[in-house]
């Protein structure tokens, strides 16, 4: 038996819409969907008068009985557009009522409007009533580091069709930060070749399009290891796929080198006083403090000098394509550390 409603919420569009369609075929259990189903979005909640926004073409069709199915599916996109406890209240009294023959699907997410920057937080009085209902609260979020890692392993590990190591780890590549992308790679690939079958890298390659944004760390280290190549392909992942300016780039690195810079020559010997002179903790500290004793004051400075050569250059002393800059920096940088 279905859950009566389910609040689905995130930022990650890829997995907000798979949720929402997996959470619509299970509601309809059979029915069909062009007499039960009817989905509304940010369009059905605007007030033409004064372009304010209601819920009430929502509760409407919510309270509407079934007609010649034996339910009602209704969908709620755009819910975000509503961020306050007040303005989700009529909701909330939706819920409190209960619900007869109508199931409903109810997306916190951002809708079209500009005039809407980011996604507000789901007020607690709204999951509270969603549980209270008898439904659940499902989240669609690929996490952070770790965690995002793990969740990329295991949705390759699910997949109708079976990776081998190599190709696993050409999808972690070229995906990066943007690890949602694997949801349409794993429908395709399963269209392709069929469920259960073995895939290798070369057959995923040419279905993997271009590489994914990488954070900002993956070209620090490619850059202190010396590894010019990775870090020449990072800087352009960070610019092409993650939209990142090169003067952004340039701030990234300002602010790396200038933890070494304070670092270096401060006689610290250990993790825990780098952590406390940078105001960062665990890991990067460490790292931080590895390469600084490294790379030394000669190092360190001259790179310095190569950014600063490189903010003149972006702001027009040679007339170079900023991306051209930033590449002749990064080489630079990466070929300082080469050992």
């Amino acid at each position: 038996m279905t859950v009566p409603v389910v609040l689905i919420t995130g930022e990650e569009e890829v997995l907000v819409g798979e949720a929402v369609r997996a959470a619509v075929e299970a509601a309809l259990e059979g029915e069909d969907r062009s007499l039960a189903l009817e989905e509304l979005d940010e369009s059905h909640y605007r007030l033409e008068e004064d372009g304010d926004f209601s819920s009430s073409r929502l509760l409407d069709a919510a309270r509407t009985p079934a007609f010649l199915t034996g339910r009602r599916v209704v969908v709620g996109r755009h819910l975000g557009r509503f961020g306050t406890k007040e303005e989700v209240a009529p909701l909330v009294g939706l819920l409190a009522e209960g619900l007869t023959d109508t199931r409903l699907v109810l997306v916190w997410e951002r809708g079209v409007d500009p005039r809407q920057q980011k996604l507000n937080r789901v007020p607690k009085s709204l999951e509270e009533a969603v549980v209270a209902a008898g439904g659940r609260v499902q989240q669609c979020l690929v996490g952070r580091g770790r965690e995002a890692d793990s969740w990329l392993a295991s949705r390759l590990e699910a997949a109708e069709v079976r990776l081998d190591g190599r190709a696993r780890a050409l999808v972690a590549e070229r995906v990066g930060e943007d690890r949602s992308r694997v949801v349409g790679l794993l429908e395709t690939l399963t269209a392709v070749f069929g469920p259960g079958a073995e895939v290798g890298a070369d057959d995923v390659a040419p279905y993997l399009g271009g590489a994914g944004q990488v954070p900002p760390w993956e070209l620090t280290d490619a850059i202190d290891a010396g590894d010019m190549t990775r870090a020449i392909d990072r800087l352009h992942r960070m610019m092409d796929a993650g939209g990142r300016h090169p003067l952004g780039i340039l701030a990234t690195l300002h602010g790396h080198y200038a933890q070494l810079l304070r670092l270096d020559g401060s006689g610290i010997g250990d993790e825990k006083g780098a952590a406390e002179v940078l105001g960062i903790k665990g890991f990067p500290a460490k790292k931080a403090l590895t390469v600084s004793r490294r790379m030394g004051n000669e190092r360190i400075t001259g790179a310095i000098r190569l950014l600063s050569d490189a903010d003149l250059d972006l702001r027009g002393r040679t007339g170079w394509p900023p991306e051209l800059v930033a590449e002749v920096l990064v080489a630079r940088l990466a070929s300082m550390n080469r050992r």
